[in-house]
Parts: structure tokens; C-alpha cells; sequence
């Protein structure tokens, strides 16, 4: 299973332990799986709202202890808290809220999707089982050994709460997800993994001096957020006096040249998940300041791919600044210019290349 199903199933496995317990206190982070992993496994999650601090949006821990005395810690299935995210948004405050569990004896379980490719947020995972109490920690496969979409690795720190979960699973599960880890696994060596990891973040320094560089260029700035090791964020500020619609044309423009992991960020967007209204969805808050574009450092990135982002989304910065508006095609989508229709052929061509030399 994915990593919204495998919260599911740790969640599921608390359940004989805490039968009275229907709620899950859980730090703001806006991304679907994680909150209907909670919705699916029938119980009733409480957000808790981020604090800002700087750029910042941190987990608020008295406000986590409040609902905690007002709900009464016997109902509180566990706190669901979060290491890797979009930027502005920051690794929870690990250390914090295991210290709360553990003073309440309340499990604590962690979406650690992102987190095994940063060592930072596993620092904050090592350091929270320490300090306090961390059940179960979940990684996705895909986004941390670049393998096909659908696996996660449950992990934690009592082997018997391990077996539990293992045991709750239904039946027979596909070996696919196992197989494939093993074969890139095997494939890298433990050394070729590790020089990834090493990679990738020498190149967040780069894609962050970058990126800066490009905002002061279209009078924008990247955003201070200093705890998030994977993520950044550039302001829109000057795109959002334009309105909604310009910058959501910026995120239609880069994805038709090709640019699929940029995600751009609206003001004043409401999402209705599972019955429950998020205003500002995506950017983790009701009223964060400014509209923002993410980019990430994940693992597999390449100088080159940074180069090349950079300079597309400096293209689409300009077109975007002038008076007229684009044109839109009747796809909806910006029309691509024959200077780079010829670009995107040599990134085919190359990629090409490069498949074939490592099938040779």
C-alpha cells in the first residue's frame, strides 16, 4: 500500500489499544491522503492550525496541549504530525509533541513521506523517540527510492507494534512494491544510494541560490524558511495583485513546458475534503501573506534539470509581467514558441540518449 493507507492501517492497529479513542489531533499540513487516511479509518481528525513565524509556518504545541485537556487524553487516538512539506510550511515540531504524548500517554504517529532522502528529518525523528514518544513513522517508496507509486515502509522503534500492524493487514498483499525496491536497491549499491542522498543536498543549496537570484530578478523574493531541507517557496506577490487566475496561468504555463513539480499557490482558495472546508488550501493556513511558487530538491535531481527549470520559469516570469494578457489556446493552455517546441525536442532527444546508453 501507498503511504495514505498505511497511516490507515497504523491508525487501525491503535484502535484495539485505545477503544474508547475517536479523535486524532493533527498539525496542519494540506495534502488529501494524509487527512482521508484519518477519514477512512473512521475517526474524526482535529486540525490544528500552524503558528507563522518569520516566513515560517510552524506546528503550535499550546494549542495541541489544549485540545488535548479538553478533550481528555483517553479519547485522543494519537497526534498525527508530519516531517516533510511544502514550504512555507516547516517539519513539525517533533520533539515537542513527543515530549506531549509521552506526557499524556498518547501514540504518536509520523508522516514521513519525504523524509528518509533528508537526514535532517530523520534527526528529528531519532531525536523525538529520545525525548519522548514516537509510535510508527511512514515513507513513502516512490518519492525516497525512486520506484513505481505504491509502497510505503512502516517503521518504528518497538518491534511489537510492528507485528501488530503487519498483522491487521486483510489477507495477501502484492510483492511488486518489495520487488522493485530491491532491484534499485541492489541495483545503486548501498554506495550509489548514499551519493544521492549526497547529491541532492549539495543541489537544494543550488536550486535555493538560484531560485533567490530569479526573484530579486522579477522583484520577488524566496521565502525565508530555514527548517524545511527539501522545499522552497518564491513569492507572487507582484502576479497577485493581477488576480487568481495569473498565477494559476503561471502553473498551466510551466506544466505545458514540461515543468511538473513546480506547484503554484493562490491566495484565498477554499477545499471541501471529506466534509471539511481548508480556506487558503495549499498553502498549510486560513490567510498565509503572499501567493508563492514551490520547487523541490528530492532525491534523483540533477544540476541540469535546475538549470533548466530555472530558465523556463524565468520565460514564463516575463511573459506573465507583460500588459496583455496571454493568449490562451483552445485547450487552455499558453501556446509553446517555436524556440521552445526546438528546446523540448533536444530535452527528448537527450533523454533518449542517455536511455539508451544504460541499456548498452
Amino acid at each position: 500500500m501507498a503511504t495514505g493507507m498505511s497511516l490507515t492501517l497504523c491508525f487501525l492497529t491503535l484502535r484495539h489499544k485505545r477503544p474508547k479513542a475517536k479523535y486524532i489531533l493533527w498539525p496542519r499540513i494540506d495534502q488529501k491522503s494524509c487527512f482521508k487516511s484519518m477519514i477512512t479509518a473512521g475517526f474524526e481528525p482535529v486540525v490544528i492550525e500552524n503558528v507563522l513565524e518569520g516566513d515560517e509556518l510552524r506546528t503550535d504545541l499550546n494549542a495541541v496541549k489544549s485540545r488535548i485537556l479538553e478533550l481528555g487524553a483517553e479519547n485522543i487516538l494519537c497526534v498525527h504530525s508530519t516531517t516533510s512539506c511544502f514550504a512555507p510550511r516547516v517539519p513539525d515540531r517533533l520533539e515537542g509533541l513527543a515530549e506531549i504524548c509521552a506526557k499524556y500517554d498518547i501514540p504518536h504517529i509520523v508522516n514521513n513521506a519525504y523524509g528518509v532522502q533528508s537526514s535532517k528529518c530523520m534527526h528529528l525523528i531519532q531525536q523525538g523517540a529520545r525525548r519522548g514518544r514516537i509510535d510508527a513513522f511512514v515513507q513513502s517508496l516512490d518519492k525516497n527510492f525512486m520506484v513505481p507509486v505504491g509502497g510505503a515502509v512502516v517503521a518504528g522503534f518497538d518491534d511489537s507494534f510492528l507485528e501488530e500492524i503487519s498483522k491487521m493487514y486483510p489477507g495477501r498483499a502484492s510483492a511488486s512494491p518489495s520487488l522493485d525496491v530491491l532491484i534499485t536497491l541492489l541495483s545503486l549499491g548501498a554506495s550509489g544510494y548514499k551519493n544521492l542522498l549526497t547529491e541532492r543536498k549539495e543541489l537544494f543549496a543550488y536550486l535555493a541560490n538560484e531560485l533567490k537570484t530569479l526573484a530579486a530578478k522579477h522583484n520577488e523574493r524566496l521565502l525565508d524558511t530555514p527548517q524545511n531541507p527539501i522545499s522552497l517557496a518564491m513569492s507572487l506577490k507582484n502576479m497577485n495583485d493581477k488576480g487568481t487566475s495569473a498565477i494559476t496561468q503561471l502553473g498551466s504555463m510551466l506544466f505545458t513546458r514540461q515543468v511538473s513539480g513546480a506547484r503554484v499557490v493562490p491566495l484565498g482558495t477554499s477545499q471541501t475534503v471529506s466534509g471539511h472546508v481548508f480556506k487558503g488550501f495549499m498553502s498549510h493556513s486560513n490567510d498565509y501573506p503572499c501567493a508563492y511558487l514551490n520547487a523541490a530538491s528530492a532525491i534523483g535531481i540533477k544540476k541540469q534539470d535546475i538549470d533548466l527549470f530555472i530558465k523556463r520559469l524565468d520565460k514564463c516570469l516575463r511573459q506573465c509581467r507583460k500588459e496583455k494578457p496571454v493568449e490562451v489556446v483552445a485547450s487552455g493552455a499558453p501556446p509553446t514558441t517555436d524556440e521552445e517546441i526546438t528546446e523540448l525536442t533536444k530535452d527528448l532527444t537527450a533523454s533518449l540518449h542517455v536511455e539508451a546508453e544504460d541499456l548498452d
